[in-house]
């Protein structure tokens, strides 16, 4: 078998490369090209030395796992041990998914292949190889933003208790960074169209405001409700706008007040509530 050193070490790089960069990204690492470049040089100069050494099985493992480790080292940029342990995990994911893929590839194929790392090997032609590459990155890619937007959602739910016209509910509110809408100088909250008939049936709006989204402004009625509760918090007289929210995840977009603290209504509201404990 005849082994061309340019493309072996091309192909290599090519992949640690690829596998590299996917590993910062799901751990949200800095990603800078040179490191990137410098891990990918390294991985192919590996790939070329492993196979001139004949090693024990449990030798060779064990210098595939150093090996893999070598390459995040210069990777990651001012990480501390946590950043370096979960890079190297997620690497060693990646490679092993990566060479899973391009081994199920290889069953069509009489193209001997060598993964980045060495720690796969299958047979794939070169199209395949670098065309299941790049599908793989876009979906590790677009894997790791949709759980990390999980988790934010995750994080950010809160349990609440409201009570309007006699009625208490206990939903979940998400706290939304980006809800600043106020009402006649109050925070305002934002409910499904469904929960607010729920809660607020025969009660008279008291207004209403203009909301505006990336679906345009539109004029939606303002409610009030007796009381909410968020984490042990008391808050009276909340305010409330409908708004479309289309999740089971949460029932309520929670104003920045109720939530962050950083606006001077929260303090008022919280004075308030305050009150209505004798604090």
């Amino acid at each position: 078998m005849t082994v061309y050193v340019e493309y072996a070490f091309a192909e290599n790089f090519l992949l640690d490369g690829l596998l590299v960069f996917l590993a910062l990204r799901c751990v949200r690492a800095k990603t800078r090209p040179w490191r990137i470049l410098l891990s990918a040089a390294i991985g192919g100069a590996e790939a070329l030395l492993f196979p001139l050494f004949r090693l024990p099985a449990w030798c060779a493992v064990l210098v595939k796992v150093l090996g893999g480790i070598l390459l995040i080292l210069p990777a990651v940029s001012r990480g501390t041990f946590r950043t370096y342990l979960a890079a190297a995990v997620s690497f060693f994911a990646m490679t092993f998914l990566l060479g899973g893929l391009l081994t199920a590839a290889s069953s069509f194929s009489d193209v001997t292949y060598t993964d980045g790392a060495g720690y796969l090997i299958g047979r794939a032609p070169v199209a395949v190889v670098l065309a299941g590459a790049v599908l793989f990155a876009v979906a590790a890619l677009w894997a790791a933003r949709a759980l990390y937007r999980y988790r934010k959602i995750r994080r950010g739910l809160f349990p609440c208790s409201l009570t309007a016209e006699g009625r208490t509910v206990l939903w979940r509110g998400l706290a939304d960074s980006g809800n600043l809408l106020s009402f006649r100088g109050r925070p305002v909250c934002v409910i499904s169209a469904l929960s607010a008939l729920a809660l607020f049936r025969g009660q008279s709006p008291l207004g209403c405001m203009t909301v505006t989204t990336v679906a345009g402004s539109r004029d939606s009625p303002v409610f009030a409700a007796e009381r909410m509760e968020i984490g042990g918090r008391r808050y009276e007289n909340v305010l409330f706008t409908v708004g479309e929210l289309n999740t089971k995840e949460y029932q309520i977009i929670l104003h920045t007040a109720f939530t962050e603290g950083s606006d001077e209504n929260a303090r008022s509201v919280e004075k308030t509530a305050a009150t209505a404990h004798g604090e």
